[in-house]
């Protein structure tokens, strides 16, 4: 098997020549920004996020740290630090992410089926995940707003130069 340097490359440049726009952070290979539209089938639909990825020095052994730069309601992901995927947070979504191992294939793949099929009953967004149990309509309605004032794809080169340090990330918005 190749050097994870190699796969890194490789992954990263299959993910830059496919369908997404891919925008580096610093001179490397590790961290990156890729706009990623929410799937067709979904309230999301019509939403554009800029996600955040780190990919570790033992990627593809070690899995990536993905993140929405901009706001999402979802019950899955953390509302205050925009952070959805990390180890200490989320064995299970981590172990998926190290599973699905290609970058690609998070992007075509793992986010869509995050959108798609939320888990209410394990949530990082108790608010979310409460008003999906309660209420699916107010929810979805929820999401819709949520998609046009923070997910429009005409500011999303905006919002990366706004967010884009580690501890901006991390702010109370």
């Amino acid at each position: 098997m190749s050097s994870p340097s190699k796969r890194r490359e490789m992954d990263l440049m299959k993910l830059m020549m496919s369908d997404y726009k891919v925008e580096m952070i610093n001179d490397g290979m590790q961290e990156f920004f890729v706009d990623f539209h929410g799937p067709t089938e979904s309230p999301y639909h019509g939403g554009v996020w800029r996600i955040r990825v780190e990919l570790p020095d033992a990627y593809p052994y070690k899995s990536p740290s993905v993140g929405f730069v901009n706001k999402i309601y979802h019950p899955n992901v953390d509302e205050v630090s925009h952070l959805e995927i990390k180890k200490e947070k989320n064995n299970f979504l981590s172990d998926v992410l190290l599973y699905v191992a290609d970058l690609v294939n998070v992007f075509e793949v793992f986010l869509p089926q995050l959108l798609l099929y939320p888990n209410p009953s394990d949530p990082l967004n108790g608010e979310a995940a409460a008003l999906m149990m309660r209420d699916k309509s107010t929810y979805e309605q929820r999401v819709k707003e949520y998609c046009e004032k923070y997910a429009k794809p005409e500011d999303i080169g905006a919002v990366a130069e706004e967010k884009s340090s580690d501890e901006e990330l991390s702010e109370d918005l």
